[in-house]
């Protein structure tokens, strides 16, 4: 089964990170994709920029909406995904639980829906 990791960190927190500490976040999340991918769990998955660089899009009465950053104003905002292919919710969560940033942050772990609404 397939599930999304939906990586939700705390950007204050992240910030006040040194350039060490952020390069060993990425080394051990390398560390983790690099194993995921010899066991061909490993579907795909990128960090992304900071919420500062989001762009929302809505649209509503037929009016397109454009606004620069974050649809919702929250302390944690979403920092990157990975997409996972594992027997089951307990193995997802056993994956997500070795993400680094479910350290300081909140990794939400959704299974992916294939095919048409049910």
């Amino acid at each position: 089964m397939k599930y999304m990791l939906l990586i939700c960190r705390d950007e204050p927190a992240w910030d006040k990170l040194g350039v060490t500490e952020r390069q060993q976040v990425y080394a051990e999340m390398l560390k983790l994709s690099e194993e995921l991918t010899a066991r061909g769990q490993y579907l795909g998955g990128f960090p992304l920029h900071p919420s500062s660089a989001a762009t929302s899009v809505r649209v509503r009465d037929g009016k397109r909406l454009v606004t620069d950053g974050p649809f919702a104003e929250t302390r944690e905002q979403l920092g990157g995904y990975m997409i996972v292919d594992v027997k089951d919710l307990d193995e997802a969560i056993a994956i997500a639980a070795r993400i680094p940033l479910a350290r300081t942050s909140t990794v939400e772990v959704r299974p992916v829906r294939e095919g048409q609404p049910s």
